[in-house]
């Protein structure tokens, strides 16, 4: 039995796709983009002895790679799942 969604028979199904996949790449551009402002903000404010700025830039850094992963996980868990629907 070969079962396997059919992506076909919803119509605009193109363009869902292509709307998800420019809010993936959006995301996780903004993640980067976050890990790097937030990963300078804490080097800089540890340097210069501003500690409650740096614990908020280091929450920010550990958010931002959050969003990244779960990103990321996100896309690789649907298409472990799709390859598991269509062994059964």
């Amino acid at each position: 039995m070969d079962v396997f969604p059919d992506f076909g028979a919803v119509g605009g199904a193109a363009e869902l796709r292509g709307i998800v996949g420019a809010l993936l790449t959006f995301v996780l551009i903004v993640a980067v983009l976050m890990v790097v402002i937030s990963g300078v903000t804490w080097a800089l404010a540890t340097a210069n002895g501003r500690f409650e700025m740096a614990t908020r830039a280091r929450a920010g850094l550990w958010v931002a790679a959050g969003a990244a992963v779960l990103a990321g996980v996100g896309v690789a868990w649907v298409n472990f799942l799709l390859d598991v629907g269509t062994s059964l």
